[in-house]
């Protein structure tokens, strides 16, 4: 894996050694990054399920100031430590070991909000309607954000939150779809 534009361009990254997270492959990352930058003026993000982090650091790379990292797993934690550090990214990250509606609370209490969140659980395991539920609850958006959703194309969302739309959603390769909800009034319909 590596960064693919920006300042970071080039840069590897290393990913979790485990079946335990599944990485966003480069070229479906590409598409991603075209479809909701692909660059950026400023902002922060959440990548709530971060693996190796790879999402958040590709958002610096393309001009995200400050992404906050989270992840359940020590191992997944330990990668992005190492990728952070080898990135020279610290004073534009912080990485938390931790159960993302836990980190959901968290981020309320500290009344941050976010211009882009990644959701990239594993499959089957999370609910996107209690996710996306729980975002649009604390209200940790900020107007015109993003919220990007990567799942199985055979799962359903479910219900869009009030106040949401579906800007774009993308299939690939039969086994990851790419749903992007924007966060107000829908200016297509």
């Amino acid at each position: 894996m590596r960064v693919i534009a920006g300042d970071l361009k080039g840069n590897r990254i290393q990913p979790v050694p485990n079946q335990l997270t599944r990485p966003t492959g480069d070229k479906i990352k590409e598409s991603l990054f075209q479809m909701i930058g692909p660059f950026f003026e400023g902002g922060t993000c959440l990548d709530l399920f971060a693996g190796s982090g790879a999402l958040a650091i590709e958002s610096i790379s393309r001009g995200i100031d400050r992404a906050i990292l989270v992840d359940i797993q020590p191992k997944a934690i330990s990668v992005i430590h190492q990728n952070i550090n080898h990135l020279h990214l610290q004073n534009k990250v912080e990485i938390y070991r931790n159960d993302a509606f836990r980190a959901l609370k968290a981020i309320k209490k500290r009344e941050l909000s976010f211009n882009l969140i990644f959701l990239d659980p594993p499959y089957h395991k999370v609910s996107y309607q209690k996710l996306l539920k729980t975002i649009t609850e604390l209200d940790i958006m900020e107007e015109h954000g993003l919220i990007i959703c990567e799942h199985d194309p055979k799962t359903e969302l479910g219900n869009i939150p009030s106040g949401y739309h579906v800007m774009k959603s993308e299939t690939y390769n039969n086994t990851t779809q790419i749903t992007i909800l924007r966060k107000g009034v829908n200016e297509d319909e």
